[in-house]
């Protein structure tokens, strides 16, 4: 690996630090039908276990909240490689996230009062392994 800086990342970089214009925020996105700011957030649960990823949806869903965020896209995966498949004791769809957050938010009285909507995300935010949350203003 080399280590040495060239002149020209050197030059860009102070470019850079010395530019005042803002960086573009990607967390806000314009709605260009209604020319407003929406403010989306993206949470990624793969690898939580379901008491985990319950704990931390429930905090993360009121501070988006807090915060004025209109769209959460919560990441679950398919589940296509849940040990619990493997398990007969245990029922496939209860166990993986993908079926098991969204009921533990509808679930939850303090959720559903400050939650729109909730649906499955469009293909490129990560189709059946992904879900929307519309939050009320």
């Amino acid at each position: 690996m080399n280590k040495k800086i060239s002149d020209k990342d050197k030059k860009d970089w102070k470019d850079f630090i010395s530019n005042k214009e803002k960086l573009h925020n990607k967390d806000n996105y314009l709605n260009e039908n209604k020319n407003k700011i929406e403010i989306i957030k993206t949470i990624d649960l793969h690898g939580f276990s379901l008491e985990n990823a319950n704990n931390v949806i429930e905090e993360f869903i009121i501070k988006c909240f807090k915060n004025n965020v209109s769209k959460i896209i919560v990441i679950t995966g398919k589940g296509l490689r849940s040990k619990n498949i493997k398990n007969p004791y245990v029922s496939k769809d209860l166990s993986i996230l993908k079926y098991s957050v969204p009921d533990f938010i509808k679930s939850k009285q303090n959720l559903m009062k400050i939650i729109k909507q909730i649906e499955e995300a469009n293909i490129e935010d990560g189709g059946e392994g992904a879900f929307y949350i519309f939050l009320k203003k």
